[in-house]
């Protein structure tokens, strides 16, 4: 009799949990965050948010939609709320923009770790393929229903690697993010309004060429993600300009993209409404510390 009641209390305890976590891992919630026009706001919540998640998943460990979730949401509070803070700091407070840069790294490997954690739930082997076998003989486990387990574990290998491109371990696994982003792509090009052409656009306008990159590679992707967008998203053009117009000292090309990314009306896509400030809020400060940028004073007017 007790050990039924135990059971019992052990089924309803996962039952509760599987509630909630459905609840926060519905699309509204997404929404809510991704759609608010106070960054702040939303900055000061997720914390708390992230930590939810987690303690719901320590109780309900086989639940990959709540690993999905808490892993992209540590991807979107490393980039807005970590990363780029580290990105506008000043020249003479470089230690701090470090300790910011390896705390988004450590963040977006996090949040990459629970999405591939959700992914081994549901196709068994999978981490293990993709570690010692490749991305080639993981990707025969996955379907076209797991797409947003590759975009967002891919997504954050990505801006992990962003982060410090310098991290020689991290380097090498690159080939595998890229393997699950082209999947994406290959199953879907216009997913997320064009957001893996827009990881492209970074990757290929920075990367040396023996890692792959490549100029006409990056201009590609920024076109077809500016389609897909319908021009409503700062983020292709910001990418561009930090990419390709840095590495080739074209400031005349870097302002002019720029503009394009601050007059975007962020209540176009309401959707997107907060990381479109975010990226404006960057675009507008890299306008201001143009000759931080460019070798030619004046920013190489």
């Amino acid at each position: 009799m007790l050990c039924c009641a135990l059971l019992g209390s052990c089924s309803l305890n996962r039952l509760a949990v599987r509630t909630v976590a459905g609840f926060l891992t519905g699309s509204g919630e997404s929404t809510v965050f991704s759609g608010d026009d106070d960054p702040q706001l939303v900055g000061d919540a997720l914390p708390f948010i992230l930590k939810t998640y987690e303690s719901l998943l320590a109780s309900d460990p086989r639940n990959d939609a709540l690993a999905l979730a808490t892993g992209r949401t540590f991807v979107s509070y490393a980039y807005a709320f970590v990363q780029a803070p580290a990105d506008e700091l000043p020249a003479d407070q470089a230690d701090e923009q470090h300790a910011l840069r390896e705390r988004a790294k450590k963040l977006f490997l996090r949040g990459r770790d629970y999405v591939l954690r959700g992914l081994e739930v549901r196709h068994p082997g999978f981490r293990a393929a993709l570690e010692k076998a490749g991305a080639e003989s993981a990707l025969r486990l996955v379907r076209r229903q797991d797409i947003d387990y590759l975009y967002w574990a891919g997504a954050a290998w990505m801006a992990a690697f962003s982060a410090d491109p310098f991290d020689f371990a991290q380097i090498v696994t690159v080939p595998r993010a890229i393997a699950l982003l082209q999947q994406v792509q290959d199953w879907d090009d216009s997913y997320g309004k064009g957001a893996v052409h827009q990881i492209f656009i970074s990757f290929y306008g920075s990367a040396p060429a023996d890692l792959g990159g490549s100029e006409r590679k990056a201009r590609e992707n920024y076109l077809r993600a500016v389609e897909l967008s319908g021009g409503r998203s700062p983020g292709p053009y910001l990418a561009l300009a930090s990419a390709v117009s840095v590495r080739n000292q074209d400031a005349a090309e870097f302002r002019a993209l720029l503009g394009k990314a601050l007059a975007v009306d962020v209540d176009a896509d309401p959707a997107n409404r907060l990381v479109n400030i975010i990226d404006q809020r960057k675009a507008a400060w890299m306008l201001a510390h143009i000759d931080d940028y460019f070798l030619v004073e004046g920013g190489g007017s």
